[in-house]
């Protein structure tokens, strides 16, 4: 067997599923975030509340 390819191979595999998974957890927050400001209705100016 030729284990430094099966090594170099496993290790991007490692590295590529880390990246993802931070990526994907990035993606979730920003999500959220539109979410909250898409669902809140947009503040009115103190003029209006007096």
């Amino acid at each position: 067997m030729n284990y430094p390819i099966i090594l170099t191979v496993s290790v991007l595999m490692i590295i590529l599923i880390a990246f993802l998974i931070k990526r994907n957890l990035k993606d979730k927050k920003k999500f959220e975030q539109e979410v909250i400001d898409t669902e809140l209705p947009p503040e009115k100016d103190d003029k209006e509340n007096i």
